[in-house]
């Protein structure tokens, strides 16, 4: 190599180290990374629920969470979500489903990382509302007295089950009946506070959503859905299926968090 060579190769490397040095110690590690995936289950069920769908955002390269939801106060598991988020580098696409959509609705405003919110069959407050009062603001859900049983807890609060006789009907109606009776049977109850607790203020007002009705939910009725994702604005795909489209329908509900997750970049 010529001595000129050798002269200007210098000072490309010099150039090329100054460049290098002079990014974010993470920028390279980050750059055109998929955001997130927190996946945030509902009443009456747990994390396993979302399986077919963390198979498919898995095999599409997505990173993915899902914890465990306390279901123990509105306030109180949206805290909760609020520290696991803290421990997520990058962006975020917060997904709930069912009462998990009011847990996503009061944590994700904290965390500038979230940047879009998805709903499946979910509630969607709005501050001041509760998650039984949109239940049951339209004719055509079907819990009840006669469909729940109560565990009173030392805190002077219960815990609320769907009866196992009624919850194939109610939750999974199109799931195989060897299906719904194991979630019946392995179900985890909400607290009648979280159902009945003011929400605060939603970051559906501020963070773009994308939102999956199921038009056959006897949780949550259609009407009640619809009128929640028209006033969030969300992005709105309906889909034939019971109030577990989340365990019915993983496709459709992967392709709804994907699309989300694309409008991150």
């Amino acid at each position: 190599m010529s001595r000129r060579l050798k002269t200007a190769f210098a000072a490309v490397l010099v150039a090329l180290t100054g460049a290098i040095a002079a990014q974010p110690a993470n920028a390279t590690a980050t750059h055109g990374a998929k955001p997130t995936i927190v996946l945030v289950h509902g009443a009456w069920a747990d994390a396993s629920s979302w399986s077919g769908v963390i198979a498919r955002l898995r095999s599409d390269g997505y990173p993915v969470l899902a914890p465990a939801n306390p279901l123990r106060g509105l306030a109180s598991d949206a805290a909760y979500l609020d520290n696991l988020l803290a421990t997520v580098d990058g962006p975020v696409v917060l997904v709930g489903h069912s009462y998990g959509g009011a847990v996503i609705t009061n944590a994700a405003g904290a965390d500038p990382d979230v940047k879009a919110l998805v709903y499946v069959s979910a509630i969607i407050p709005d501050e001041g509302e509760s998650v039984f009062g949109l239940a049951t603001k339209y004719e055509g859900s079907e819990i009840g007295d006669n469909t729940i049983t109560t565990v009173p807890l030392a805190s002077g609060d219960a815990d609320v089950y769907v009866k196992t006789e009624n919850f194939a009907d109610i939750f999974a109606a199109d799931l195989p009946r060897s299906t719904s009776a194991l979630l019946a049977v392995t179900q985890r109850p909400v607290t009648y506070g979280a159902l009945t607790e003011p929400s605060g203020k939603p970051a559906w007002k501020t963070i773009p959503s994308w939102a999956l009705i199921s038009r056959d939910d006897h949780v949550i009725p259609l009407q009640a859905q619809r009128f929640m994702t028209a006033r969030a604005k969300s992005h709105t795909v309906e889909v034939s299926a019971s109030h577990a489209a989340l365990i019915s329908k993983p496709g459709a509900v992967t392709q709804v968090i994907e699309t989300a997750a694309r409008s991150t970049n």
